[in-house]
């Protein structure tokens, strides 16, 4: 017999999944339609536009992605130019990876836009709700909830 007192609606990972969800999709429009990205890849041009060279494991440790899934964005961001790819100096298995001039142009024009999005996102909010918001959602993010 199903437990009445649950409701699937309320479940803080169903919450934080369908909020993702919803508020992903229009930025996730604009990337696909503008550049013809997916999320790894714009996410690795945002950390390649935020934090400037960068090694594939650097990004995935950084931004929680597996190494397979950045290695195919890195080939498709290499192929449409927006990065290019220089072996490092001290181990030559390393690949040093950059934003090219378009790569940086796409960066510029998509964090105009992330910028102004998530400022709508949250416009409805005080600034105490915006910060705590976020706040929490970072420490959600770091894994703080511990295993099961």
């Amino acid at each position: 017999m199903p437990d009445q007192n649950f409701e699937l609606t309320h479940f803080l990972p169903y919450l934080l999944n369908q909020a993702a969800e919803v508020s992903s999709l229009a930025f996730q429009r604009t990337y696909k339609d503008r550049y013809g990205m997916l999320r790894t890849e714009w996410r690795v041009l945002f950390h390649l536009g935020l934090y400037g060279q960068m090694t594939a494991s650097e990004i995935g440790q950084r931004a929680n992605m597996h190494k397979t899934k950045i290695s195919r964005a890195v080939q498709k961001l290499t192929d449409r130019r927006f990065v290019t790819r220089l072996r490092g100096d001290q181990d030559r298995r390393t690949e040093l990876l950059s934003l090219t001039a378009a790569g940086r142009a796409a960066y510029d024009d998509l964090f105009e836009v992330a910028k102004a999005y998530d400022a709508r996102l949250t416009a409805d909010l005080t600034t105490a709700e915006r910060e705590t918001l976020k706040g929490l959602l970072v420490k959600l993010a770091a894994g703080q909830g511990g295993d099961i």
